[in-house]
């Protein structure tokens, strides 16, 4: 038995394990403390009732004979890929139902679409990153290369002007800069892709919170994107189905590699579940103005932490168009990390677990409440008035 050689080429311990081990470490010995997680990225808002309701009227369509599903469609049911393709209809996207596939969400299906790519692929990769890229190519046997993302560049890491790859990952909305690609920079990386005959794998899973003109929701408004770019995109932070799991995939019809997915999907996957898919398709239709209603908790939850860093004279980027707040901290953000969790009880995200460029950043998130949210910053602002008087002399008095 020989077994994938490329595990050995991971880091020891992936960055939101880290962060769960340090804050666990924490809690065991101050048992008492009152955490408050603007960390991780998972949502806080419970599920919309109109969905919940869809969820019901699917469980008893499954009860009855006319009504029960075994098997569904390996690219999903036409009910939820019609609801996806009249979305991106509404924002002046033309996709056709048979470029849709249904996921069990996007982070999946990212990491699944590397079975279609040969061994022998040089993939770029922006620094910093949302890590599981990086560690789903380094498991599939890649060459990888970084292209810088800084705050020269407003994070939006550009293609180089030397040097070549045969994959492209862009996520606009950036996790973790929160940073977003106006049509006009992607335009610049479907030139490169295309003249390097090249695919980008667009990760959009954060288009729903977009609201700055010129900001692109899809890869697919921008010239020439059908000819070189797969979408991938999920109901997780619209809709709060992180533990529902449903996203989608879009791959135009003339790429083989919408063909090689169907194929790859139906050896390896069963579907969607069809309950799972009926609340899908009622979070883009009956209880769409519920999911906006979600997304504005977490935007405003973003407006309450960059109107605090604007009074603090912090410097960020992101909160606008994403859920996710970079700011430099102006120090190593793994000693960062400890000085905040120790100081005020609050988890954050350290910059440099997201790549080289991180270092010296923190990610916030949005997708607490809106009270742990205002809790959090009221501990906040003194400790950074602290440590911006006294650095790292605040170690010792932790």
């Amino acid at each position: 038995m020989k077994l994938n050689r490329n595990f050995k080429n991971l880091k020891e311990n992936y960055l939101f394990a880290e962060v769960e081990k340090r804050v666990k470490a924490y809690s065991a010995e101050f048992p008492q403390s009152d955490i408050i997680s603007l960390g991780i990225g998972d949502v806080t808002q419970p599920l919309s009732l109109k969905t919940v309701e869809a969820c019901k009227s699917a469980a008893i369509d499954m009860s009855t004979r006319t009504g029960f599903r075994g098997y569904g469609p390996y690219d999903g049911y036409a009910f939820l890929k019609n609801a996806i393709v009249d979305y991106y209809k509404s924002r002046g996207v033309d996709i056709h139902a048979d470029e849709v596939f249904v996921t069990d969400g996007a982070k999946n299906g990212i990491g699944n679409f590397l079975d279609l790519f040969d061994e022998d692929n040089t993939v770029m990769i922006p620094d910093p990153v949302y890590p599981a890229y990086v560690d789903a190519n380094t498991l599939a046997g890649h060459k990888i290369v970084y292209v810088d993302a800084t705050k020269d560049n407003g994070f939006l890491a550009m293609p180089p002007k030397k040097g070549k790859a045969d994959i492209i990952y862009i996520c606009s909305p950036n996790n973790p800069t929160g940073a977003a690609y106006t049509v006009d920079l992607l335009k610049q990386w479907v030139d490169f892709a295309l003249e390097n005959q090249a695919v980008i794998l667009y990760d959009a899973a954060y288009e729903a919170y977009i609201e700055g003109k010129g900001i692109a929701r899809s890869i697919y408004e921008v010239t020439g994107a059908r000819d070189c770019a797969v979408e991938f995109c999920s109901f997780s932070k619209m809709s709060g189905f992180t533990g529902v799991r449903c996203g989608w995939t879009v791959i135009p019809m003339a790429s083989p590699l919408n063909r090689m997915w169907l194929h790859r999907q139906a050896i390896k996957f069963n579907g969607t579940s069809y309950v799972v898919q009926r609340m899908a398709e009622s979070a883009l239709r009956g209880g769409f103005e519920d999911t906006k209603r979600m997304v504005a908790v977490y935007k405003a939850n973003a407006r309450l932490i960059t109107q605090k860093f604007d009074e603090l004279g912090i410097e960020y980027v992101g909160g606008i168009n994403a859920p996710y707040v970079w700011f430099n901290c102006g120090i190593d953000s793994w000693q960062f990390f400890d000085y905040l969790l120790k100081k005020t009880r609050i988890v954050c995200t350290p910059g440099s677990g997201f790549g080289k460029n991180g270092n010296g950043w923190i990610r916030l998130t949005a997708f607490n409440t809106e009270e742990r949210t205002v809790e959090a910053l009221k501990r906040f602002e003194p400790f950074w008035k602290e440590f911006k008087a006294v650095g790292d002399k605040l170690f010792t008095h932790i």
